[in-house]
């Protein structure tokens, strides 16, 4: 059987990409997860590192029931579309790509990619800049039910609980206000 490509920056990973993982896992027994940007950290549209992003996929992996059937693979940005899917290639392999993104779509389908469509409902709450402006709002509130609480319609809850044990909101005000050395 073919395998499943999901392929995000997951910043951070929202109901939208679980929905999209488990259409895939719907259809492929094995799921590749490529992490794209994965070298990109600490800015405001890609606030967590490869390695934290694993870390929170793994956290909805292992709570889903999945754990046997997801690759997590990393993806550097090459900023060159037209050999974009070759290089990604390298890394989550060959399959199926499966998406709801028109962009990633085109650029799959024109390098002959078997891509399947995959229709989100309110597609608009699950944009990763919306659900990224409220971690920053919620960076100052300090309360972890309020947390669970707003983040749940879009926010798997094993997610929530990555980023409140890492204290992931907290980097939202950091971001902005001071330089990262790391």
């Amino acid at each position: 059987m073919a395998n499943g490509i999901v392929l995000g920056r997951f910043q951070p990973f929202h109901n939208g990409h679980a929905y999209l993982v488990e259409q895939a896992l719907s259809h492929f027994e094995n799921v590749t997860i490529a992490i794209g940007s994965a070298q990109e950290e600490w800015t405001m549209d890609n606030p967590f590192s490869f390695q934290e992003r694993k870390e929170m996929i793994e956290c909805w992996v292992d709570a889903s029931g999945h754990k046997n059937s997801v690759t997590i693979v990393g993806i550097d940005d090459i900023n060159d579309p037209p050999n974009w899917v070759e290089h990604a290639m390298k890394q989550h392999g060959t399959g199926t790509l499966v998406t709801s993104d028109d962009e990633t779509r085109a650029l799959y389908e024109a390098s002959n990619f078997d891509v399947r469509w995959i229709e989100l409902h309110e597609r608009q709450q699950f944009e990763g800049w919306r659900i990224r402006q409220t971690c920053m709002m919620l960076s100052t509130v300090y309360d972890d039910d309020a947390t669970r609480m707003v983040l749940a319609p879009s926010v798997p809850a094993s997610v929530i609980e990555w980023l409140i044990e890492q204290d992931g909101l907290y980097r939202f005000s950091q971001i902005n206000s001071s330089p990262h050395a790391g």
